[in-house]
């Protein structure tokens, strides 16, 4: 027996990020600390070398997000030509579990194969299993451990370092 889609699932928007945008990656406050962040991977878009994707419900916000790289310093991840790398990948809590996540990777993937990409990647947390299914039941696969490591500069200036051992996950789009 399918289990009936919530009625708000009919009604989102998944999209390109605009620069309007910006304040609602944040999340009423729960990633304020990423949006240094966020600036510069909105100025890597107008490059040309990343695209930033939200699901936009109207009348409720941003309640989705992921960011890809089409090229970053390990061609391992994203190389430019064949290879993308998929990050910040986030559904909100109440709307998790209703196919949102699938939707915005579907839609994600397709524009990679029409720019010309092969592969995908992504990193999971290792102690992230809900998100580590939903990836495997879309084609993804476990290729290598990542130790997580990365430091960021928050909105008031302060550095951050960060260790969240991962999955490297990956789905060849042809």
């Amino acid at each position: 027996m399918e289990l009936e889609k919530p009625v708000w699932l009919a009604h989102i928007q998944i999209r390109q990020v605009r620069e309007n945008d910006l304040p609602g990656l944040e999340w009423d406050g729960e990633y304020a600390h990423f949006r240094k962040l966020y600036t510069e991977a909105f100025e890597r878009t107008k490059r040309g070398r990343s695209a930033m994707w939200v699901a936009d419900l109207p009348g409720v916000g941003l309640i989705g997000q992921a960011f890809i790289q089409y090229v970053c310093d390990r061609p391992e991840l994203a190389d430019g030509s064949s290879r993308a790398y998929i990050y910040a990948f986030r559904v909100r809590g109440p709307y998790r579990g209703n196919g949102l996540g699938t939707q915005l990777l579907e839609i994600i993937e397709k524009d990679l194969r029409v720019r010309g990409f092969r592969w995908v990647t992504l990193n999971v947390a290792r102690d992230n299993l809900k998100a580590r299914r939903l990836y495997e039941r879309n084609g993804y696969q476990v290729v290598a451990p990542e130790p997580g490591l990365w430091s960021y500069q928050d909105e008031k200036g302060g550095w951050h370092s960060m260790e969240e051992p991962a999955w490297r996950m990956e789905k060849d789009l042809w």
